[in-house]
């Protein structure tokens, strides 16, 4: 009887070893990263994470540019041996929501650590010459404003209905192709005000071309030094901020899961990685693979309610 014992574990382990030995040398060859055109925030930050992440595991990460709207599907369907990881941000978490996506951010990927994260800032034309929000609100019941948004359905245009709806004003919505042309029409007066980027905002505000009032995050942002909360103003509902994350398929290792993970920590507490990040308008965090699949978890959760709420469907 223990002479079969011993066979038998001595089989069992024959029969995982092929699926350990992957993991335990990995990786053996480059690593490709999967993100958005280039130019974008993703890109940005994948090309901020490729070069350490590359000297940690000792091999070459190669990032490679995609169409935003396609990264999530052909990340998912991806083999899930820890070659082909994803960095995204809001368009790979909502894309399904509002879109007939070919991936589900939820069940199709194998989470691996947040990356960064940036509040919005609630940015107007200094002709206004108001300061606070509640200055912004008194305005707004004595003339028609109007605020410029990006596609409709992201955190920039969701930011600016909840305003209309916390405050009870009515400010018209201007859309645009993207954040920045609205940037630009806030500059020129086209648009009094937008709930940007924090990275899109700063220069304007520092160079004095733009007032900040708030930051749609529950605290107030490094980023944003002296800038305060729009919940600190009375507007409670604001808890918003927008992430970058990095995902592996499904079906990928736990153990090759854990070690990106355990590399990724310590390449996003590196100075010069935060300071770049910084510079660009976002803070370097990171989190574990459970944590990252709660705050996915609970931000679609959110968007699906607030899409709801102001009676936005899915695409058909």
């Amino acid at each position: 009887m223990r002479s079969f014992r011993i066979r038998a574990c001595c089989a069992l382990i024959a029969i995982a070893a092929p699926a350990l030995a992957p993991a335990q040398d990995y990786p053996t060859r480059p690593v490709r990263i999967m993100t958005s055109t280039p130019g974008g925030g993703n890109d940005f930050l994948a090309r901020i994470v490729a070069p350490s992440l590359g000297t940690a595991l000792g091999q070459q990460v190669i990032v490679d540019n995609r169409t935003s709207r396609l990264v999530g599907g052909l990340a998912a369907r991806a083999t899930a041996d820890g070659y082909t990881l994803a960095i995204g941000g809001g368009t790979m978490q909502y894309n399904p929501i509002l879109d007939d996506a070919d991936y589900d951010i939820l069940t199709d990927f194998a989470p691996i650590s947040q990356l960064e994260r940036s509040p919005l800032v609630l940015v107007v034309h200094p002709s206004l010459k108001v300061g606070t929000v509640q200055e912004l609100i008194a305005l707004a019941r004595t003339r028609t404003l109007r605020y410029g948004t990006g596609s409709a359905g992201n955190t920039i245009h969701i930011s600016g209905v909840m305003f209309t709806m916390a405050t009870g004003v009515k400010i018209n919505r201007v859309p645009y192709k993207s954040t920045g042309p609205a940037l630009v029409a806030l500059l020129s007066n086209e648009v009094q005000m937008v709930f940007s980027t924090t990275g899109g905002a700063i220069p304007h505000v520092k160079e004095g071309r733009l007032t900040a009032l708030g930051v749609t995050s529950a605290q107030p942002s490094a980023l944003l030094p002296g800038v305060p909360t729009l919940a600190s103003q009375g507007l409670k509902e604001y808890d918003i901020d927008t992430i970058g994350f990095i995902l592996a398929p499904r079906k990928t290792p736990p153990q090759i899961v854990r070690r990106l993970n355990q590399v990724i920590v310590k390449i996003m507490a590196q100075p010069e990685v935060k300071e770049k990040l910084a510079a660009g308008g976002s803070e370097a965090v990171s989190s574990t693979p459970e944590q990252l699949a709660a705050k996915l978890k609970a931000d679609d959760a959110w968007m699906r309610k607030m899409l709801d709420k102001v009676g936005i469907k899915k695409k058909s």
